[in-house]
């Protein structure tokens, strides 16, 4: 029963971070029938800003405290330990509905593009960012990712091992694909608000300070290995290197 328990609560977790994931496509690009980042009706510009700026705070400490390893063997006392990542998923995905619930608009205009295939060309890219974003959580392992193979082994009472560490696709170019998907989604946008700018800043700034934390962890768990790949891969920027790596598992 408790296998089964864990198995239903992760597949539960997993469903609450697809909505959210989907309706971040919507919130973010202004598509109509949604809860967008300019919707609503603008208050006061101090009460918005605060409130926004909270909102992206919270989500960025759980984001960030929840995937240290101190504070996972810790958490991993309360809760099984193939919930463990499931639960990070569930609580970061609620928190994302949460912060589309009360996200308060900033409607004045930082910049709007009228010409309409450089308006196009920012659609084109929005896209190109979100699908960027789904591709790479597949080029390592999507299921893992999101905590659907831990529960998955413990129903089957078979041992859950860690994903190889293996450089392919995107991740030959770059080492954190996912986050260029984000930053190239957050900022191709034709109207620019003041909201949708303090949106893209932030996360950019909090994408910038999340990877150098990640990657301590990386080189913690992989070390040497992790080590050459950073030398020989940029971060962010697909620039060429001398010795690319080649695509296999390390």
């Amino acid at each position: 029963m408790k296998r089964v328990v864990v198995l239903l609560y992760g597949v539960l977790s997993y469903g609450v971070f697809l909505a959210s994931f989907l309706y971040a496509i919507g919130f973010v690009g202004n598509f109509p029938g949604f809860k967008s980042i300019d919707s609503g009706i603008a208050g006061p510009t101090g009460r918005a800003l605060l409130i926004d700026v909270l909102l992206l705070a919270l989500f960025a400490i759980q984001h960030s405290v929840m995937a240290r390893q101190p504070f996972k063997r810790a958490w991993t006392k309360i809760v099984p330990e193939a919930a463990e990542r499931s639960t990070y998923v569930l609580l970061a995905s609620l928190l994302l509905l949460l912060l589309y619930w009360e996200w308060r608009p900033l409607p004045g205009a930082v910049w709007q593009v009228t010409n309409v295939p450089a308006s196009a060309l920012l659609d084109v890219l929005f896209g190109s960012g979100w699908l960027i974003v789904l591709v790479s959580t597949f080029l390592i392992d999507h299921f893992d990712l999101f905590g659907l193979k831990q529960v998955y082994m413990q129903f089957r009472q078979q041992p859950y091992r860690p994903p190889e560490f293996k450089m392919s696709g995107f991740y030959r170019y770059v080492r954190h694909p996912i986050m260029v998907g984000f930053i190239i989604a957050f900022w191709s946008a034709p109207k620019m608000s003041a909201g949708h700018l303090l949106f893209a800043l932030t996360t950019t700034a909090y994408i910038l300070v999340a990877i150098v934390l990640e990657e301590r962890d990386l080189t913690g768990f992989y070390g040497e290995r992790y080590r050459k790949y950073r030398d020989q891969v940029w971060a962010l920027l697909p620039l060429s290197r001398i010795n690319p790596p080649p695509e296999r598992h390390q």
